[in-house]
């Protein structure tokens, strides 16, 4: 178990070199790495929203991929401006938990910028079929993945009462999309 926390830390670091390589050449070519995996594993819509919201040419942005697990520390966040989580927090497993962690190793001020499936709880006028709740939370459980419903108010409320002060919600095709910045002060 040791060995595959050292290889995954190796690769992290190795990946890290890597991004700073490509960050470099970026400023010379235009063209932000980040911002080409953020269109290539979340869509042209994620992209669009952190342009939209000013971030795209941030080189101080960070993409925490939807598809690999890295271990990050202290050191590894440091400098970091904008951290981009590709994640849906409706698919975080321990999602109280990945935001205090957030909320302690970031820098303050920091900004965040995620998404989440929103979860209306009425449709053309009906309320949701609560079988069809039932049912989806039974497979969620047999398949050891997690989907939760998701509000956009208790979006707000989930991200502020772990440090976040959300800045923007943009809802995109049934996707909110999220600005938030970390309100943790210098001594904390």
């Amino acid at each position: 178990m040791e060995n595959a926390i050292l290889l995954e830390r190796t690769k992290t670091f190795e990946n890290h070199l890597n991004h700073n390589l490509d960050v470099n050449r970026s400023s010379k070519t235009g063209i932000n790495p980040a911002m080409e995996t953020v269109a290539r594993e979340a869509g042209e819509d994620f992209r669009e929203y952190i342009s939209w919201i000013g971030f795209s040419k941030e080189p101080e942005l960070m993409v925490l991929s939807s598809m690999h697990h890295y271990y990050y520390d202290h050191n590894d966040m440091k400098g970091v401006k904008v951290l981009v989580n590709l994640k849906k927090l409706n698919h975080i497993k321990h999602l109280e938990s990945f935001l205090h962690t957030l909320y302690n190793i970031l820098d303050p001020k920091t900004h965040l910028i995620g998404c989440f499936r929103t979860t209306h709880h009425k449709s053309n006028g009906a309320v949701m079929n609560q079988s069809g709740k039932f049912i989806n939370g039974i497979i969620n459980i047999l398949d050891s993945k997690t989907d939760r419903n998701m509000t956009k108010h208790g979006a707000i409320k989930l991200l502020e009462t772990h440090g976040f002060k959300v800045t923007d919600l943009t809802e995109i095709k049934g996707v909110t999309y999220f600005w938030a910045q970390n309100i943790r002060t210098t001594g904390e």
